[in-house]
C-alpha cells in the first residue's frame, strides 16, 4: 500500500487553535524542508516531484479544496498548500484536518495530474471588461450586474476622451462602448482602438439607443462591430460578451 500521508497530533493549544481555523500560523505545524527530506529518507518515502507551469507563489500558502483520495478519503477537505523545491522540480502538499477529538492533521502530497488541475484553477482569471459611457448610472449598474456573475472584472470610464488610455492601462479583454457621448462619440473611440496595434484585436460591442432590439437581433453591426440596444438586457449582454470573447 503506497504511503501518501501521516497523521500529526497537535498538542500545543495556541498552534492547535490557529490550525483548526487555518490561520496564519499554520506553518508552525510543518517541518522545514530539510527536516522533511530527512524524515522521508528514513521512511523510504519520496513525495511526488511535480512541475509547476506558474510561479510557486501563486499556489504556496493558498487554501484549496481537494479530495485526498490516496489517503482513502473520497470527501472534499480544505487544506493550506505548501510548495517545496527540490533538485528536479517541486513537492507540493496540503495539510488538512483528520479529526478534532483528538485533534489530528494529515499531510497530503499531490501528484502531477492533481497539480495540473490545481494550476488550471489558479490561473483562471476573470475576464476584464471596459465599459465606456457618459451615463454613470448605466456604467455602475452594468458593472454591478456583470461582476455579480463572478466571471468578470469591470472598469467604468465615463470620459470618452480617456477611453483609449483606459483600455491600454486595464488591458481590456472586451470593450462595451456607447455611441452618443459629448466629448467624443463611440465611432471615434473605436477607430482609436482599432489603430492601436496592442488593442486592435480587442472585441468591441456598441451599446446604443440609436437602434432597436429587433435591429440588433438581426445581427446589425456598426463599423463592423456587433451592437446591443439600450436599455441593456443583462442576459443578452452576457451572451454577447461570451460569443465575442470566444471568437477572439
Amino acid at each position: 500500500m503506497a504511503f501518501t500521508g501521516f497523521a500529526v497530533p497537535i498538542r500545543n493549544q495556541k498552534i492547535r487553535d490557529s490550525y483548526l481555523g487555518l490561520g496564519e500560523n499554520y506553518r508552525a505545524l510543518l517541518e522545514p524542508s530539510a527536516v522533511w527530506s530527512s524524515i522521508f529518507s528514513c521512511m523510504g518515502y519520496k513525495p511526488p516531484t511535480v512541475k509547476l507551469p506558474i510561479p510557486p507563489e501563486k499556489i504556496d500558502g493558498q487554501t484549496m479544496t481537494f479530495k485526498p483520495v490516496r489517503d482513502g478519503i473520497d470527501l472534499e477537505v480544505s487544506g493550506v498548500m505548501q510548495v517545496i523545491e527540490d533538485a528536479n522540480g517541486f513537492n507540493v502538499n496540503a495539510s488538512y484536518i483528520v479529526s478534532q477529538n483528538p485533534p489530528l492533521c494529515r499531510v497530503y502530497w499531490f501528484d502531477q495530474p492533481e497539480i495540473d488541475a490545481i494550476v488550471k484553477l489558479a490561473v483562471k482569471e476573470k475576464r476584464r471588461i471596459l465599459i465606456v459611457d457618459d451615463d454613470r448610472e448605466i456604467t455602475r449598474l452594468v458593472k454591478i450586474l456583470l461582476e455579480r456573475t463572478g466571471r468578470y472584472s469591470v472598469l467604468e470610464e465615463n470620459d470618452a476622451t480617456k477611453a483609449h488610455q483606459s483600455a491600454q492601462d486595464f488591458r481590456a479583454d472586451l470593450i462595451l462602448l456607447d455611441i452618443m457621448m459629448p466629448e467624443a462619440d463611440g465611432g471615434e473611440v473605436a477607430a482609436q482602438i482599432e489603430a492601436d496595434p496592442e488593442l486592435q484585436r480587442t472585441p468591441i460591442i456598441f451599446l446604443t439607443a440609436l437602434v432597436t432590439k429587433p435591429e440588433t437581433n438581426t445581427g446589425l453591426r456598426i463599423q463592423g462591430h456587433p451592437s446591443l440596444a439600450k436599455p441593456i438586457n443583462i442576459p443578452e449582454l452576457i451572451t454577447g460578451i461570451e460569443e465575442n470573447l470566444s471568437a477572439q
